[in-house]
């Protein structure tokens, strides 16, 4: 196929776009934050289902409701999906590539569970530092400092503020997994923008392909555990918010707003995550909390000064 064919750069920069525009973009680019914040809660309401046998369920409802959303609307579910193949391989390797690089980085490091959450929490970072190569995009202080302040936050909520953090060079293949999994998530989410002609029903059909993948991924390494009916419930809740309709909005907003205050603001999604456990009695509370409380919400701020101020 020729490169003529491939929709790229075909969108403006957010600061080329009407500033409402852009706002409504990276609001609703921001839902998708909310949504990832539940999956924490649904998981442990999921019981023992193994995570690739989760995931391929998970994204095969995604892929229905979101196919039949996109029906109802009008439009073409069928021939949305005819992409070239770069577009399929970006959003593939974003959808699957991570979830596979995540749970696999556990699985190599089944004993350094902080160190490799950390380590894949470095994607929002690493969403406003390749911002910086997008056309027309600019790097500006408020946005660095914002994300390293948002990941000192995260550092306060996955440690519970311990200090005994550590590298073992034993865990070096999950670290290296963990850190493949922010890499591919972030490049993912920043490429997105590149390709912005691609509609968003598009990422129905990276459901379906990331649903087969983590099937056949089940069946390699996982033993088949048969849900109970609240299991169900949790898997249907996770297939149509947090792993369904939280990707067809962060592919609108980082295509279409200002994806380094996404970048930033996707930290808020540990932080979230984790009073929503502490609501449901899940997890505890202390003084951590809300300091990374601080911590997050000041870097969002300083990331979204342009946003705010348009």
């Amino acid at each position: 196929m020729s490169t003529e064919s491939l929709p790229t750069e075909s969108l403006p920069s957010a600061a080329a776009s009407a500033p409402a525009a852009v706002r409504r973009a990276t609001a609703i680019g921001g839902l998708a934050i909310l949504m990832w914040s539940t999956l924490a809660l649904l998981t442990a309401l999921s019981g023992t289902i193994p995570p690739f046998q989760l995931v391929a369920m998970s994204f095969g409802v995604a892929f229905i409701v979101g196919t039949a959303a996109g029906a109802a609307r009008g439009k073409d579910v069928i021939g949305v999906l005819r992409q070239p193949w770069q577009v399929w391989l970006l959003g593939v390797a974003g959808l699957f590539g991570y979830h596979f690089f995540y749970f696999l980085a556990f699985r190599l490091a089944p004993g350094a569970a902080v160190e490799v959450n950390l380590l894949n929490y470095l994607w929002p970072l690493l969403i406003v530092l390749f911002s910086a190569l997008l056309p027309g995009e600019r790097l500006k202080r408020g946005h660095v400092l914002g994300a390293l302040c948002g990941l000192a936050g995260t550092v306060l909520i996955v440690t519970g503020g311990a200090r005994g953090l550590s590298l073992d060079a034993g865990d070096t293949p999950g670290y290296l997994s963990a850190m493949a999994a922010a890499v591919l998530w972030a490049s993912y989410s920043v490429l997105s923008r590149r390709f912005g002609d691609v509609p968003t029903e598009a990422v129905g059909g990276f459901c379906l392909a990331t649903a087969v993948l983590a099937g056949l991924s089940h069946l390699l390494f996982e033993t088949t555990v048969a849900p109970s009916g609240g299991e169900w419930l949790a898997v249907l809740a996770m297939g149509i918010g947090p792993v369904g309709a939280a990707f067809f909005v962060w592919d609108h907003g980082v295509k279409r707003g200002d994806i380094r205050a996404l970048g930033v603001l996707s930290y808020a999604t540990p932080l979230t995550s984790t009073l929503l456990l502490i609501l449901f009695g899940q997890a505890a509370g202390g003084w951590t909390v809300w300091a990374a409380c601080a911590l997050i919400m000041g870097g969002a701020v300083l990331a979204s000064r342009d946003v705010l101020r348009g």
